[in-house]
Parts: structure tokens; C-alpha cells; sequence
């Protein structure tokens, strides 16, 4: 069932981190929300922190959270660092939206 999937994914989170996460936060990954988008705001950084820090234009960030691009492996590893999360935390859980 649905909740035992969610559990399972959280239990898989807190595994591959040493970090614990908030409810919310699996609560807003299993709602859709782009992950970049989830982990940016757990960390208070806004789209313009982020991608300050990573060296890009804010609008590439807000277009990877509006599933408008993915963004290459080389974005997405700096995202996660400075995210502090590994690469697989960024993939979206659900496959309801196509990049173009």
C-alpha cells in the first residue's frame, strides 16, 4: 500500500544518509515536488543561492524544479554537493513529468 511504499523510501533515505529528514520532506517528494526544489528549501537556500553556488543562471535552477530540463550529470553532482545529498536523492520519485 501506499503509506508501507512511502515508509520504505524513507527508511531507504535515512539508511543512505546519516541525516535524519523531516516528514515533510517525504511528504513533498511523495506529493511530486521536484526534489532540487525540496532539499534547496530543507537547506533555506533560495533559487538564487543555489545557483550561485553552483555557477549557473537561476532560471536553469527553476527549470530543473519545474521538470522543464533535467540538467546534465556534472549540474546535477554539484546540486548535490552542495545540497549535501547524494546524486539519487535528486531523481524525482514519480515519472509523471517529461522533460522537454
Amino acid at each position: 500500500d501506499q503509506r508501507d511504499a512511502v515508509t520504505f523510501l524513507l527508511a531507504r533515505m535515512e539508511q543512505a544518509n546519516a541525516e535524519t529528514r523531516p516528514w515533510s520532506v517525504v511528504e513533498r517528494l511523495h506529493a511530486g515536488e521536484h526534489p532540487v526544489a525540496v532539499f534547496r528549501d530543507l537547506r533555506a537556500m533560495t533559487c538564487d543561492d543555489l545557483a550561485a553556488a553552483v555557477g549557473v543562471e537561476p532560471a536553469v535552477i527553476a527549470a530543473i524544479e519545474a521538470f522543464e530540463q533535467e540538467g546534465g550529470i556534472r549540474l546535477l553532482l554539484a546540486i548535490a554537493r552542495v545540497l549535501q545529498v547524494d546524486l539519487d536523492d535528486l531523481v524525482p520519485w514519480q515519472d509523471d513529468h517529461e522533460p522537454t
